[in-house]
């Protein structure tokens, strides 16, 4: 970790990556239960007039799995309400949905959003964030040391 030069930019691909990859895991199922019934196979009447199904990709790489693991020990620095929100626009829900959800504007879900990502970035550089800093100093904080590396 210590050798990526993090930014708000990066820290958003790596949660939507792990978001993705959430999707690709395989589902929980409840062990002992097993079925004993044939595989029927339909015949070509009965696919007639159907939707096809919609294929999915395997399951994901170990890489990914680690990397998942990652992002969502990150979420963990964050206030719950922001972690949701962030965890949200990662699994790319629209704008919309995400205000209603927690009930303010587009602007104020955006800034909270950047925020989150702000402190995510200034964590990863090794860095505490005191509570007393602005989220609007934060990201400029965030801008200022980043465009000195």
């Amino acid at each position: 970790m210590a050798d990526i030069d993090w930014t708000p930019a990066l820290v958003e691909a790596r949660l939507i990556e792990a978001a993705d990859t959430m999707k690709r895991l395989p589902p929980v199922k409840v062990q002992g239960y097993f079925n004993t019934w044939p595989v029927v196979r339909p015949e070509f009447a009965d696919l007639v007039g159907r939707e096809p199904e919609q294929l999915r990709l395997g399951p994901p790489s170990a890489a990914a799995i680690s990397r998942m693991d990652e992002a969502l020990e990150w979420l963990r620095w964050l206030d719950p309400e922001d972690a949701k929100l962030v965890w949200m626009r990662a699994e790319e829900k629209p704008w919309k949905v995400i205000c209603r959800r927690f009930g303010v504007a587009r602007s104020t879900a955006n800034r909270r959003w950047d925020y989150a990502l702000n402190v995510i970035v200034w964590r990863l550089w090794g860095r505490p964030v005191p509570a007393t800093w602005s989220a609007r100093f934060v990201a400029q904080r965030v801008e200022f040391v980043s465009s000195e590396k």
